[in-house]
């Protein structure tokens, strides 16, 4: 069997050309480069522009139309330079340099782009379009951007992975917090990359280096429970106690999705497993959240230093020891094991990814199943009760 003919691969953003199947006359489709992604990161392939018999004949289409001299029949031409003889190879090959050098200038001229000013389309190209965002989500990314400044009126061609990694390395901010920045940088550069604005991603070594406080915590106990429902009207117990009855980090009320139809909350922070879960709305959490949906637009409503500065002082108002915003997690944590949660239903909600095959591959819960789970923990205490009255 002959071996299939390789051919050169082509650069980041300049287009896809595809071998297909069976006998053709034209066995070569040739597609400009991707600029939309699934819910899963997968790129979506554009319509061909044309289908072509030579792999370079597609080459040189892809470089007209990076440079933006492509017009639809060109390919035809294209192809009867190709199939001349060698002598006359040398107008092919001018033709596609000429085209390459155009789109070079164009590409130059993409790298003068600032910073602020890519924010600016990312931002527009994400929140502007089919898919709808809540306003918390919204104001993550504008947060997250705020962190950013020192690269504002940077050009995108000259920033480097060591000047992005040292935005991160130089944020005074939880590991939480920090997700969300490096976040953003990668969600702009895989925008960038597919806009052909740049040449290649600088964020892809991207990383946090502090220590997750993700595994160190106090979980309130059942007396701080029930003194956070007494003063269930403040905002500060409000957001504690729906990360009390929902396992979410003080970071991941600013991007998760609320759907008050499902009564569940989806989305989250860190692994895949973090990212896709689904938690039900607890049912003593209910009015609290559609309180601060209709009153606040969002789940969080303040900033997280604002809250952070004002949480110990809170607490220590109303008689309840030192704890930060994570130990929230870790009391969802233990009122899953007091009140006998599924263990895998305790990590689906948690955002854990499970170590067997088994359970990561084909472990499937409804939300029904989870809202039985969840729901055998209960509330604390009749205030609770008086706060649905209430509300």
């Amino acid at each position: 069997m002959a071996n299939k003919k390789k051919h050169p691969n082509l650069p980041n953003g300049y287009g896809t050309i595809r071998k297909l199947s069976g006998n053709r006359r034209n066995p070569y489709s040739v597609h400009p480069p991707v600029t939309e992604f699934t819910v899963d990161g997968k790129p979506i392939m554009k319509k061909a522009l044309c289908y072509v018999s030579d792999w370079y004949v597609g080459f040189a289409v892809l470089t007209a139309y990076k440079a933006g001299t492509y017009k639809p029949g060109m390919e035809k031409d294209l192809e009867q330079l190709r199939g001349q003889e060698d002598g006359d190879l040398a107008e092919f090959t001018n033709r596609i340099l000429s085209n390459y050098n155009v789109a070079v200038r164009s590409n130059s001229n993409d790298q003068e782009l600032l910073f602020s000013e890519l924010y600016d389309q990312f931002y527009n190209w994400k929140f502007n379009g089919k898919k709808k965002y809540s306003a918390s989500s919204k104001q993550a990314t504008r947060t997250a951007y705020n962190n950013c400044k020192a690269l504002y009126n940077k050009k995108i061609g000259e920033i480097t992975y060591e000047q992005l990694q040292r935005i991160v390395d130089s944020c005074q901010l939880k590991h939480a917090s920090l997700e969300l920045i490096v976040s953003l940088l990668k969600q702009i550069y895989r925008y960038a990359l597919a806009q052909n604005l740049v040449e290649k991603n600088p964020t892809e070594l991207l990383r946090i280096n502090i220590p997750d406080d993700d595994e160190h915590g106090v979980p309130f106990n059942i007396r701080d429970l029930e003194r956070l429902w007494e003063h269930a009207d403040n905002y500060i117990a409000q957001l504690l106690l729906i990360m009390c009855y929902s396992g979410y980090r003080i970071g991941e009320l600013s991007v998760i999705s609320v759907d008050l139809e499902k009564r569940c909350f989806s989305g989250g922070l860190k692994t895949d497993a973090g990212k896709n879960r689904i938690v039900p709305i607890h049912s003593s959490i209910l009015p609290i959240v559609q309180d601060r949906l209709n009153e606040k637009g969002s789940l969080m409503g303040i900033s997280y230093s604002a809250f952070n500065k004002s949480l110990s002082e809170f607490l220590k108002s109303i008689g309840i020891g030192k704890h930060t915003a994570h130990d929230c997690r870790h009391t969802f944590s233990m009122l899953c094991e007091k009140y006998k949660v599924s263990e895998n239903d305790r990590k689906r909600m948690l955002g854990h990814s499970f170590r067997d095959i088994t359970n990561s591959i084909y472990g499937h819960r409804s939300l029904e199943d989870l809202r039985k789970e969840i729901e055998k923990i209960p509330c604390y205490k009749r205030v609770a009760n008086d706060y649905k009255k209430r509300a």
